[in-house]
């Protein structure tokens, strides 16, 4: 009596929970999503573990063994490659599964940690990219007042709380993330709610997240660089010997070239996808050339997890002096590592020139952005 109890309600917590998608269970090679689901993936997943472990462990050493003097840029690129390490590190469990033929064995609380980190990754790189242009800002167009404003300790409060809200905004991928059951076999899948054939949660979450974590931080990294810009060009006193404006134009369209080419054809591909599942509810065809277009943008993007230690070596000018002589002393011959020693220890070294009495107001240096 009992069992016969407890089996409906074992059945309709499968009939609920575990729909069948045909994106994950036609694993028919003839199409083009399941050749890069099944080869492309894991394959540029395996990539990038690789490369970007080394590159990103390494620059964690860099910066707890080698930088001595932390500003505020040093900060929010440590918690950058910080972030970085941190999805690298669930990168394994997606290359098993795509390499086991989209067959998922770990349980649904693995697969909703999986498919957090690789949502929440995005966002905290495109907001620790925020605060290094906001940083930049302040210290050029407000440079007494960014003393008050982003201190140490507010810096390291401001870190904690990207942390934070980007862990907030990942919260309901909790609710749409599924474990499936293909139909004719034993066969489960770790859903990814883009794919979903029910867009009545994932369409407005999705558009929320592009509005809240891309399209405002993009605005705001180009309100604050042409301000920074034209800052600059008003401080017509003398000439400006460090190239200040012309690294700050530099900085201002590598950030805006990582968007370009990362973050803004995953938004506009991620919302194609659930937009046409929207639209063409009962037609699956119609959504495979957008999900192709998408699984190969998931590839894309999981290269710039290589990308930021290199961003990181372009816009910190003491953790890229650091990073080139660390290398160098690792990789270079005998002869040219006692050179490349020396080199490094002379970047160490921070000489201040001596200053008049009198120095134009246009002159002084502003705080935190040093390393421009």
């Amino acid at each position: 009596m009992q069992l016969s109890l407890k089996t409906p309600t074992i059945l309709l917590y499968i009939c609920i929970v575990q729909l069948a998608e045909e994106v994950f269970c036609d694993l028919d090679t003839h199409h083009g999503l399941p050749v890069v689901q099944l080869y492309v993936m894991p394959f540029f997943f395996l990539v990038v573990l690789i490369l970007g472990l080394f590159l990103n462990l390494f620059s964690l050493w860099v910066f707890f063994h080698r930088l001595r003097r932390w500003t505020r840029s040093t900060v929010f690129l440590f918690n950058l490659t910080l972030a970085d390490t941190s999805w690298l590190l669930a990168l394994p469990y997606l290359i098993t599964f795509h390499m086991d033929q989209l067959y998922w064995k770990l349980g649904l609380p693995v697969c909703i940690v999986v498919r957090m980190l690789y949502h929440n990754y995005f966002y905290l790189s495109i907001f620790f990219v925020t605060c290094i242009s906001v940083d930049r800002y302040l210290a050029i167009v407000h440079p007494l007042r960014s003393l008050v404003l982003l201190g140490r300790r507010q810096t390291c409060l401001l870190c904690v709380g990207v942390w934070v809200a980007t862990l907030v905004l990942s919260i309901p991928i909790v609710h749409m993330t599924l474990i499936q059951s293909c139909p004719g076999s034993n066969r489960t899948v770790c859903s990814l709610y883009i794919l979903l054939s029910n867009t009545r949660e994932s369409l407005p979450y999705s558009l929320f997240c592009s509005i809240v974590g891309f399209l405002f931080p993009l605005l705001s990294i180009c309100y604050c660089g042409l301000r920074s810009v034209r800052e600059l060009r008003h401080r017509t006193c003398r000439p400006d010997p460090l190239n200040k404006q012309r690294r700050l134009r530099r900085v201002l369209s590598t950030a805006l070239v990582f968007f370009a080419l990362f973050y803004l054809p995953y938004h506009l591909s991620r919302n194609a996808a659930i937009v046409m599942r929207a639209v063409y509810p009962s037609n699956p065809a119609s959504w495979r050339n957008i999900d192709l277009a998408f699984a190969l943008e998931m590839c894309f993007c999981s290269l710039i997890t290589c990308v930021n230690p290199l961003f990181s070596c372009f816009m910190g000018r003491q953790f890229r002096e650091e990073f080139h002589g660390t290398f160098a002393v690792m990789f270079s011959q005998c002869p040219r590592t006692q050179v490349a020693s020396m080199i490094s220890k002379r970047t160490r070294m921070t000489v201040r020139p001596r200053m008049s009495t009198v120095t134009p107001v246009c002159a002084l240096p502003a705080h935190g952005s040093n390393e421009l």
